[in-house]
């Protein structure tokens, strides 16, 4: 199968603007704006059953349809932060199929009416965000950006803006804080940024895959999109595998591919040869899920993963082996997250600081094995469901499901 969004591995060059516009590029963007409607276009998207990449997986032309049409301007922001440890897959898209996405973000700016949309880019990323602010240019010069395109009455700007490096600014109301200017902590739900996002206005924010998806779904149509996965999640994903596999790196997959086929056909197997013990699906913040071979075997997409006790997330599949001491890999994501932690709410801020004390405290093999194995557990759970946003939440999934999955490995019966 031809990639449908990794299309430099087999397109030298896709980077290169003459070399995407000589390979289709541009024509489903010509197309939304000359021969469709703004409903029109959205209708497409939800028929073709694309979900969000970034990690909710929430319904993408239903999101759009969601945009207050009575209050404007409208704004679409693409969120390109991919701060998640274990997820790199956006990177790839934006350095080697930028103006896929790009063309991607133009349309769904059309179909929901934004005259202006922005790319909110992680602070390491500024090398790619100077990048695409040449292509963006070329795209204007191209008369692809700008005013009157195609010879409608329909405009578009795009730009760039690089945060400072927070994870929190991956949560959608923390990334519209930090694009205003203002200190990147989430705000209070509702309403929400289709109501009230970006300088008060309705607004749209999707992941870089999600984008990128758009021009393939309007240039072959909604049906050809949906025949390719599963009822429950159509089209293709990225997976960002690593951890303990030969071949780490981004493998695009129809949804419905295993476990197994992602890590021994792609992956090349497991190192040394060592049977995989646990998989992280959704990157440091995601549950950890037994490896047994119901679970390497169950075709993959948002619901089965989640009968397996986890989400898939946005798809950053970490492969621990029988050599991986699950203490080390919670005190690990613990340090992570209690770093990350914006402070803002009271028990993800002294949560996270207490769980990794505590995490620190039994690695170091200094703590009170049974006492602090119990006080770690209760810290995480009376820190879920209390969180301003889901940053607290994703803190606990490590501890709370090595604990329970894996009692042998905290000296527990």
């Amino acid at each position: 199968m031809s990639h449908i969004l990794l299309r430099h591995r087999e397109i030298p060059d896709l980077h290169k603007f003459n070399v995407y516009k000589k390979n289709g590029g541009f024509s489903a963007f010509k197309k939304a704006v000359t021969k469709m409607s703004p409903s029109q276009v959205t209708d497409e998207v939800k028929n073709s059953g694309l979900r969000g990449r970034g990690g909710a997986g929430f319904p993408t032309g239903l999101k759009w349809s969601f945009i207050d049409k009575n209050i404007w301007p409208h704004y679409v922001v693409a969120n390109a932060d991919e701060s998640e440890p274990g997820t790199f897959k956006d990177r790839e898209l934006m350095e080697m199929n930028p103006f896929q996405f790009l063309e991607g973000l133009a349309i769904a700016s059309y179909a929901v009416g934004a005259n202006v949309a922005y790319v909110y880019l992680r602070g390491e990323f500024w090398q790619i965000a100077e990048a695409m602010d040449k292509q963006i240019a070329e795209m204007e010069e191209a008369g692809i950006l700008g005013d009157k395109l195609f010879g409608t009455d329909y405009s578009l700007r795009i730009y760039t803006h690089v945060g400072a490096g927070a994870y929190i600014c991956g949560e959608e109301t923390a990334l519209l804080e930090s694009l205003e200017g203002k200190r990147g902590q989430p705000r209070n739900r509702p309403p929400f940024p289709a109501v009230a996002g970006l300088f008060g206005k309705p607004t749209v924010i999707n992941n870089v895959e999600t984008f990128a998806n758009v021009p393939m779904i309007l240039a072959n149509g909604a049906d050809w999109y949906k025949s390719i996965g599963t009822p429950d999640a159509a089209g293709v994903k990225i997976y960002s595998l690593s951890g303990r596999v030969r071949k780490p790196g981004n493998y695009e997959l129809p949804f419905g591919s295993t476990f197994r086929q992602l890590i021994y056909e792609h992956g090349g197997g497991v190192q040394d040869s060592r049977p995989v013990k646990a998989i992280m699906p959704a990157g440091a913040s995601s549950s950890l899920i037994v490896a047994n071979d119901k679970v390497l075997d169950t075709p993959i997409d948002y619901a089965a993963v989640r009968t397996m006790g986890a989400d898939l997330g946005s798809a950053s599949v970490i492969v621990l082996d029988d050599t991986v001491d699950l203490k080390w890999v919670i005190s690990k994501t613990l340090k992570f997250f209690k770093h990350e932690s914006c402070g803002k709410c009271t028990p993800c801020r002294e949560g996270t600081f207490w769980m990794n004390n505590i995490s620190k405290r039994m690695q170091n093999g200094n703590g009170v094995k049974n006492e602090d194995v119990d006080l770690l557990l209760n810290v995480a759970k009376q820190i879920q469901g209390k969180c301003l946003c889901a940053l607290g939440e994703f803190s606990t999934m490590a501890v709370v499901t090595g604990i329970e999955r894996f009692p042998e490995e905290f000296n527990r019966a």
